[in-house]
């Protein structure tokens, strides 16, 4: 029998980017999955696809709805899981009203936070805030007398105290300049007050009054209800967020957001690529890159066949600096590097200008664009980036790009679907503002009859970091705790600096509402975090033993939860050379975050995710729900060091709304020397464990668990996972991916293995129960050398019979193969749902 898996990886890729990304999603009802018909997706066809039980997507909802409570019961009836899973709406009409789900009134008695101490046991030497002073008097600290100021409070609980205890009194500290703690306020604690909850707000209230500015609401007037401000004199240089009584409003725009900036316009509200011509890329813009390839045999990595321009696939360190990738900052990226490989790889780019097309942008030409930006999504939707634009000819409409282009590591010679923002002429839809930086005057389309209420807290974002806790390997900020505190209003930071953290296809900005550097054992729980512009928490470079549980973040600009270490890639002491060497231990090592709520993240940057970590090891993500975000739900963006663990997560609602990955998503195109796998410096990582996860891959669904280019050192058991084109996948050079006692719920293929294998590196697929929508059972290599070993597992088809290696399975097993297996018609749901509670234990 011949079979050659890279002809068919090539076959697989093209049917699956017909499937998955030449046509849109219209935006339907949860869940969406995609038939294999482009005329039925064409055509508006039903969101279920035929082959899936609409019994079973109801029960396996329920189930998970049940789960999540499992995993996170302080948050009581959990609404916002409810309806993430589109309960209120189907399944016999449930609603918060039942009993079964519990009213809104008992969730929130349900979710009061304790402080960690009662209020008559605080210790008598701890240090109160308020947001107010609640005496004449100047504050002392104490509780009738506290202070007003958190950075002082605690500042003087480091130094005077033996508690080093900090009590947050209730309200809103809008802070005047970032919290900042070094290594002097290692121990100090900062926790709420007994069930009151302290707000730190990165933003600004603004006083303001509206005058009328383009009001005609009366019959056959144009509907406009657009208030003006005058905010001179307030030292507000710019408002790059607004939120009225605590919700984002959205940044005059075209096309306009239906539901504002908070609600996910899935594949909508852009203008399509093609409706624009794309100014090509300057390859001279900034000279030439410097490429840097480590040709240290010690530094290879030897477990991967022969790939791309006929060397093993990402067998070396390598790096370009400068050239286009000076827009990154440190100017480093492997995608500057030469020879490039991986699925659609080529050296990055982007266009430096566009000139819509007549009619693309209505409301033009416009009087005065030059603070607006660009939001564009590259080609096929693997990131967006934004453009300021620089100069702008108005006669033929042509828009020449400045700063931008670096919020994502992979390039393209043109734009994909892009909107443009930051308007006065696009202010036309309700819940929309617009800053007019030149004459301090803030625009308001309210979405509401008459004038906004005199009453509405106007804020805007200002601070991009509320709490900077930076120490350093040799002086680190150790023991700190941060317990019951509520974190808004963080700016945004899409327009930073960003960085290739090494070579997936993300780029970052080293920002986050909560940073974190040069630390050990912080702890952050029982927290929220809500509505900041950026990260939600960033651990940059040397980080040991962080903890982030029983916390709640949502509604965030870009991550949630990222993890970003150091090799010496442009600076320190011998680069580049030093770049491929990890074992300084200038990384997050032995993170855990664990009984966590995260949804609605990456509102504005769309390479986003719950969790992300590149150069980091030793990671634990337990026990948490996760839904709702653009891209994959969890990254690992290498295989520095590994040794990491997801274990017990429910996640779901992942890439809404781009066109691949799913709940979770790796690349290791990289290698890294880490001492992580036996102590001593080895190019090979630790074994990462991906274990008893309720995973659904509901909208654009490729795979639960995408292990993309040359991702290897995965075991991926005992999961409960639902839908998805394929069960196990690797490809461009993955390898040793072990996927065992798993249930997958109504998949497409069992087995995308669609590269070459070394022997010893095989892929392991066993004692799995496989529900597949197809009659075959995928792409894996039937041969030797490299042949995926394939045994014991339970296959069911609609019919009960199945194909593996372009064979029947009985067939098959004649000569040896797939032992133990055998193959059964569909279950019943409830047989099914059993063994996903069997699986996952609830």
């Amino acid at each position: 029998l011949t079979f050659d898996p890279l002809v068919a990886m090539q076959i697989f890729l093209v049917l699956l980017l017909l499937q998955l990304q030449t046509v849109p999603i219209k935006c339907l009802p949860w869940p969406v999955r995609l038939s294999s018909d482009v005329n039925f997706q064409r055509s508006g066809g039903d969101t279920y696809t035929s082959d899936v039980p609409r019994s079973f997507d109801c029960a396996m909802r329920k189930s998970a709805y049940e789960y999540g409570k499992h995993l996170l019961p302080r948050l009581g009836a959990f609404e916002e899981l409810f309806v993430a899973l589109g309960l209120n709406m189907e399944c016999q009409g449930n609603s918060y009203e039942n009993e079964e789900y519990g009213s809104i009134a008992r969730k929130l008695k349900q979710r009061q936070k304790q402080s960690q101490y009662e209020s008559e046991s605080f210790p008598k030497d701890a240090v109160f805030v308020a947001p107010m002073a609640t005496s004449s008097l100047k504050g002392t600290g104490k509780i009738r007398r506290p202070f007003t100021n958190i950075q002082v409070a605690v500042d003087f609980a480091a130094e005077y105290t033996e508690s080093k205890l900090v009590v947050l009194r209730g309200g809103t500290y809008y802070i005047q300049d970032t919290l900042r703690f070094t290594s002097k306020h290692s121990g100090v604690q900062l926790v709420a007050y007994e069930k009151e909850t302290p707000v730190v707000s990165g933003g600004v209230k603004l006083e303001v009054k509206w005058e009328p500015y383009d009001v005609d609401v009366n019959e056959g007037g144009n509907g406009r209800n657009i208030y003006v401000a005058d905010l001179s004199g307030q030292n507000i240089e710019n408002i790059p967020g607004l939120q009225l009584n605590g919700s984002r409003a959205t940044r005059a725009r075209y096309p306009n957001l239906e539901g504002g900036i908070e609600v996910s316009p899935m594949y909508g509200s852009m203008i399509k690529s093609s409706d624009a011509v794309w100014t090509p890329p300057d390859f001279e813009r900034f000279g030439k890159v410097q490429y840097f390839t480590d040709e240290n045999p010690a530094h290879w990595r030897n477990n991967t066949p022969i790939g791309q321009f006929n060397e093993p696939w990402f067998q070396k360190y390598k790096i370009g600096i400068g050239g286009l990738c000076s827009v990154y900052d440190p100017p480093v990226s492997y995608w500057c590097s030469k020879d490039t490989q991986g699925g659609g790889a080529f050296a990055y780019r982007t266009p430096i200008g566009v000139s819509p097309k007549k009619n693309a942008l209505p409301n033009s030409p416009y009087k005065n664009p030059k603070n607006a930006v660009f939001f564009v999504w590259r080609p096929a939707r693997w990131a967006n980036w934004m453009f300021e634009v620089s100069n702008y000819e108005a006669g033929t409409n042509n828009f020449t790009f400045g700063r931008g282009g670096f919020q994502g590591a992979r390039g393209s010679d043109k734009g994909g679907d892009w909107f443009i923002e930051n308007v006065l002429e696009e202010l036309d839809s309700p819940g929309e503002f617009f800053y007019d930086k030149e004459s301090k005057r803030l625009y308001l389309f309210h979405n509401g009859t008459g004038p906004p209420h005199p009453d509405t807290v106007v804020v805007s974002p200002q601070h991009q970091v509320l709490v900077n806790i930076t120490g350093t390997k040799w002086d680190p900020v150790k023991n700190m705790k941060f317990k019951g505190i509520k974190y808004i209003a963080a700016a945004h930071t899409y327009m930073n600096p960003h960085g290739v953290p090494s070579a997936g296809d993300w780029a970052l900005e080293r920002f986050g509402a909560i940073f974190l550097e040069g630390t050990e054992g912080i702890s952050v729980e029982s927290c929220e975090i809500e509505r900041v512009d950026g990260n939600g928490i960033m651990l940059s470079g040397y980080n040991r033993n962080t903890t982030i549980q029983n916390s709640d973040l949502a509604f965030i600009g870009g991550t949630a939860i990222a993890l970003w270490g150091r090799t010496n890639e442009t600076e320190g002491d011998n680069h580049p050379q030093a770049g491929v060497d990890g074992t300084d231990g200038n990384s997050p090592r032995f993170t855990t975050v664990r009984g966590c709520s995260i949804r609605e993240v990456g509102l504005y940057e769309k390479q986003s995710s719950f969790f992300m970590q590149a150069k980091t090891a030793q990671s634990t993500i337990d026990g948490n729900v996760f839904f709702n975000g653009p891209r994959a739900g969890i990254n690992f963006n290498d295989g520095f060091g590994g040794g990491d663990v997801i274990a017990h997560n429910l996640v779901f609602s992942t890439c809404r709304e781009s066109g691949d990955h799913g709940p979770f998503n790796s690349w290791d195109r990289q290698p890294f020397l880490t001492t992580i796998r036996t102590g001593k410096p080895s190019m090979i990582m630790a074994w990462r464990h991906i274990h008893h996860n309720f995973l659904i891959d509901n909208y654009s669904p490729q795979e639960n668990v995408d292990n993309d280019d040359g991702s290897g050192w995965f075991k991926t058991h005992d999961n409960f996972m639902v839908y998805g084109s394929t069960g196990m996948k690797n490809d461009f050079g993955g390898h040793d991916n072990w996927h065992y006692r798993n249930v997958y719920a109504y998949v497409g293929y069992a087995f995308g293995v669609i590269t070459k294998q070394l022997p010893g590196h095989e892929d392991y697929f066993f004692q799995n129960k496989v529900v597949s929508t197809k009659e075959g059972l995928g792409v894996l290599n039937c041969n030797k050398p490299g042949k995926t070993v394939v045994y014991g597992n339970e296959y069911f088809t609609k019919d009960g019979k199945i194909q593996e290696c372009m064979m029947d399975l009985r067939d098959w097993q004649a000569k040896g193969n797939d032992k133990g297996s055998n193959v059964s018609e569909h279950p019943a749901d409830d047989e099914i749902i059993s063994w996903a509670k069997a699986t996952l234990g609830f």
